[in-house]
């Protein structure tokens, strides 16, 4: 079962208890797509590095999901934002060239299929640092990652938790009901390291409805993870309706 779909249960839940408590706690409903392109390179152990768009052909990808925020009073405690991020590539493709993956080759004019899946959860848990025209969040994202790369039936499972350090920051633009911001997520730890950037501009009607769009970037630098290393890029435009009860 997908992140995406497991999280209608919850979203049904907090929305009543919303409803319930609306003068107590806030509560953010939304989903999104994202239309990244890819770019990078990955490998296992010692073998030598397969790229994604010369060797494989892997060059963009549509990601979705959806998100969850939950905001209350109690100062002494993080507010909580849940996410799930699709992002599932595969291809068909041909090889010029000989390359190694988890231990086989596969030889030049050799056809292969080709998985790329780095889908996560995230869960971010932050404090509102500012709350007025100007709003400033501070926290942690946990980026919990349950995907696989691989060749043919070859596969590398990719199970890991990434925490970063999380800030956000929206300035409301005057008597207009648009806003700018930006959500900056970052980890260097050894020689892996990983990069979440929105900019993002964004429109909230009266009654609590609202949409935004800009650019997402992320980065993803692995250091034997599982025997496996990553260099890997995505790039592109997003777009996020969402409900702020």
């Amino acid at each position: 079962m997908s992140p995406t779909r497991k999280i209608f249960p919850l979203i049904c839940s907090l929305a009543t208890f919303a409803s319930a408590q609306a003068d107590f706690v806030g509560l953010n409903i939304g989903a999104y797509a994202w239309n990244p392109d890819i770019s990078g390179s990955f490998r296992t152990g010692s073998d030598s590095k397969i790229r994604l768009q010369n060797d494989l052909g892997i060059n963009d990808d549509t990601g979705n999901g959806l998100r969850v925020s939950l905001e209350h009073p109690l100062p002494a405690l993080p507010n909580v934002r849940y996410q799930t991020v699709d992002l599932s590539s595969s291809s068909r493709s041909t090889i010029s060239s000989s390359i190694q993956f988890n231990g086989s080759t596969y030889n030049a004019a050799e056809t292969i299929n080709s998985t790329l899946d780095l889908s996560h959860q995230e869960i971010v848990l932050y404090y509102e640092m500012l709350d007025n025209w100007i709003n400033l969040d501070l926290g942690v994202d946990l980026k919990m990652f349950d995907g696989k790369v691989g060749i043919n039936d070859n596969r590398v499972t990719v199970d890991e938790t990434i925490p970063m350090l999380y800030l956000s920051a929206r300035v409301d633009l005057p008597f207009t009901g648009f806003y700018v911001g930006a959500d900056i997520q970052q980890l260097s730890i050894g020689d892996s390291s990983a990069d979440d950037t929105t900019l993002l501009i964004g429109y909230e009607s009266n009654t609590g409805l609202g949409i935004e769009g800009g650019f997402k970037t992320f980065s993803l630098d692995l250091n034997d993870a599982n025997n496996l290393d990553t260099n890997l890029k995505y790039d592109g435009l997003f777009l996020n309706g969402y409900f702020h009860f």
